[in-house]
């Protein structure tokens, strides 16, 4: 039983001083305890524990026992001081044992969490990187629609510029189109106005002409 425990001790030992420096072997270990932690490695785990716990309580009891028994006698027999000594050590030895277990259960957890973060802060440095190129991707679009707008206000300002200028000269074709209309509204109303005034003076030439022929007539009577 007692060489047994040594042999765990320096087993759970050479483990703890594998998982503290970086060396080739550190990865085998880590993945032989990923697989123990993985099925039904737990529960086998678990088991050994509990069966290692209770004979270290089973010890210490058997500890508490002898150490009684002896007050009782008020003497010390020599059986008792060997079998004393024995359980002390076991018990140590087991406590030991759990200890380190528990040493090597936390030091691979830490190495795992460690791991993972340091594949975390790899992710998030490509992100930024990733972001930084997007960023000067977008400055370079942002700089281009900047200067396509300039250009694009340039010619409104062209192109409102001369709208303005046409306005002016449909302005003025319209002020001179009414013009000429007023000047034609004039010409047609000189030309009524001839019109009537020949008009009279036909019929006025008609009626001097009737006139002369009567006058002809009786005269010629």
């Amino acid at each position: 039983m007692i060489q047994l425990l040594y042999t765990v001790i320096l087993t759970q030992v050479g483990i703890i001083l594998t998982l503290l420096f970086k060396t080739p072997l550190r990865k085998l270990v880590i993945m032989a305890l990923d697989r123990v932690k993985r099925g039904k490695g737990p529960v086998v785990v678990s088991t050994v524990s509990g069966t290692v716990s209770v004979v270290f309580v089973s010890s210490l009891y058997s500890m508490v026992k002898i150490q009684r028994r002896t007050v009782e006698a008020g003497t010390v027999n020599p059986t008792d001081l060997v079998l004393m000594s024995k359980h002390m050590l076991e018990a140590s030895l087991m406590g030991f044992v759990l200890f380190l277990g528990l040493m090597i259960d936390r030091l691979h957890h830490y190495i795992r969490e460690l791991r993972l973060l340091r594949k975390t802060m790899e992710v998030a440095k490509k992100q930024n990187q990733g972001s930084e190129d997007g960023k000067s991707g977008h400055a370079e679009e942002a700089k281009a629609l900047r200067e396509e707008i300039s250009v694009l206000k340039t010619k409104v300002k062209k192109l409102e510029s001369e709208c303005e200028t046409k306005a002016n000269e449909a302005k003025v074709a319209q002020a001179e189109a009414e013009a000429v209309r007023k000047q034609s509204e004039g010409f047609l109303l000189e030309y009524d106005r001839l019109l009537a005034d020949n008009q009279n003076l036909h019929s006025q030439l008609q009626s001097i002409d009737q006139n002369l022929s009567e006058s002809e007539g009786k005269k010629n009577m």
